[in-house]
């Protein structure tokens, strides 16, 4: 595989990356405490930024330094996702009342935006980087490889945000049942998406 074919790669892999369920369920999850295309795509921008601190660091220290990281720490990653998962959809269920604007903003939504990104990172990252030692023969075109899958990810994670932002700003708008319904939609199905990540992680490592 030659060096540009590998970065041409990277990024696409990167965007469709960013289209796995278990991101897009926690975005939404976050964008119920938001509203406009520009706070979705804020909230994705820091999440990119989470994402891509775990993901480079972990897949970095693969491909340049040759480290293998151990199978139980991929579980746990995955478990650490489920949690997350879990807990966002709970947080929300129990907060169910409180208003977009009220909470949207300030360090607390822009902190829980990071840390959602950070846990997304790490699962996989190492796998990936893996991936890119075995098929990229060069450590920098590897590297570089990376960097632009973490930033295809980025990418098309802020265009899917600010996609999702308009049909959820518009049902929390019409306020009322509507919003309730939407609140509630997102937390129960980031918690059941969860509950599916982390029975996957346990019946993959029982399977072993």
């Amino acid at each position: 595989m030659t060096g540009v074919s590998a970065l041409l790669l990277g990024l696409g892999l990167g965007l469709r990356h960013a289209t796995d369920a278990d991101h897009l369920v926690a975005i939404a999850t976050l964008l119920q405490r938001e509203r406009g295309p520009r706070r979705a795509a804020l909230v994705a921008a820091l999440w990119g930024l989470g994402h891509s601190a775990t993901f480079l660091g972990v897949g970095l220290l693969v491909v340049l330094l040759g480290l293998r990281i151990p199978a139980p720490f991929e579980r746990a990653a995955q478990l650490l996702v489920a949690f997350m998962l879990i807990a966002l959809g709970a947080w929300h269920l129990v907060r169910p009342q409180r208003r977009a604007s009220a909470s949207g903003h300030g360090g607390a939504a822009h902190a829980r935006s990071v840390a959602v990104g950070l846990v997304h990172g790490l699962a996989g990252s190492a796998g990936i980087a893996l991936l890119a030692t075995t098929t990229i023969p060069s450590r920098l075109w590897a590297a570089a490889y990376l960097a632009l899958f973490g930033l295809g990810t980025v990418a098309g994670m802020i265009a899917l945000t600010v996609i999702l932002s308009w049909p959820i700003g518009w049902t929390l708008a019409r306020g009322g049942a509507a919003r309730r319904f939407s609140v509630v939609a997102a937390a129960l199905l980031g918690i059941a998406t969860g509950v599916v990540v982390g029975a996957d992680a346990l019946l993959g490592a029982g399977a072993q």
